[in-house]
């Protein structure tokens, strides 16, 4: 049994983050170690106990993103003799810091119309059809291992409404010893939570769970 544990940073030859660099690697952990010696596992299932030391100073939170990868991952091998080809099987595995305290809950209250959208020119604001919908995030800072909540309703809306999807986007940056930054903006999940033309005033809920290795 191995079990490997590492970084993997996307950079430029200048040493600078970027998407389509070089992959260097660090490693957090290393840990080999013979969970079942020499002999024939009989027919059926059988399971093999195992455990292995982590060094928590050392280690990073499991992450997937553009320019950092954290990794950790179990491989077992059973080697079957000389005429028989090896046995494999890769398995990842996630470390999570638990937080000291939960942070405390604040809501906020949102309204979104014409006027208020950014990825809209002032010109063309006039031809969209008048909308207006409210509603309510129950915590703007939400821990990642809880689901993601509030209420949406279109209070009015002069066109047919199809269908209200909540979109996930990471903002991922990381930083330079010289002091510069790079962003990336990535879509992680798009959840509907209502089809077709929803009915005025009525109050649909908001419920997304958090994909754990994208998020943050």
């Amino acid at each position: 049994l191995n079990v490997v544990g590492a970084a993997q940073l996307l950079l430029s030859r200048g040493g600078m983050f970027d998407s389509g660099g070089a992959a260097r690697t660090v490693e957090l952990m290393r840990s080999s170690a013979e969970i079942a010696p020499a002999g024939k596992f009989p027919d059926g299932i059988t399971e093999v106990p195992f455990a292995f030391h982590v060094n928590g100073k050392l280690l990073r939170e499991s992450y997937h993103g553009v320019y950092v990868n954290v990794c950790y991952t179990i491989t077992v091998e059973c080697r079957r003799g000389a005429m028989k080809s090896t046995l494999e099987k890769d398995l990842e595995f996630v470390v999570e810091v638990p937080a000291k305290a939960a942070p405390a809950a604040e809501s906020r209250k949102f309204a979104i119309t014409p006027e208020s959208l950014e990825n809209v020119r002032a010109a063309s604001v006039a031809a969209i059809p008048r909308f207006r919908v409210s509603g309510i995030v129950h915590n703007q800072s939400c821990p990642v291992d809880l689901p993601f909540t509030g209420e949406i309703v279109v209070e009015e809306s002069q066109a047919a409404v199809r269908s209200i999807e909540l979109q996930l986007v990471r903002a991922e940056t990381v930083r330079h010893p010289d002091g510069q930054a790079t962003k990336d903006l990535t879509e992680i999940q798009n959840v509907q939570i209502a089809d077709g033309d929803v009915a005025r005033g009525l109050v649909v809920p908001i419920y997304m769970l958090f994909p754990r290795l994208f998020t943050c």
